[in-house]
């Protein structure tokens, strides 16, 4: 899979939820987007990820 431009290899039957644990990232501070669609929030620890799949993270910035 592709991971932000990079290409990674990690387990078969991860989740998204586990893709973000793996990077330790919060679910709710992260957009996430498999093969150019937004997945919602809600559906992250059942979107099963696929060895072909194209993903994008990205993460919120606060400042101030």
């Amino acid at each position: 899979m592709i991971v932000n431009g990079k290409e990674e290899k990690f387990k078969i039957n991860m989740s998204i939820l586990d893709l973000l644990e793996r990077y330790n990232l919060k679910a709710d501070r992260v957009v996430v987007e498999v093969n150019a669609e937004i997945i919602d929030v809600d559906g992250y620890g059942d979107y099963i990820i696929d060895k072909a799949d194209k993903i994008e993270i990205i993460s919120f910035v606060g400042g101030g």
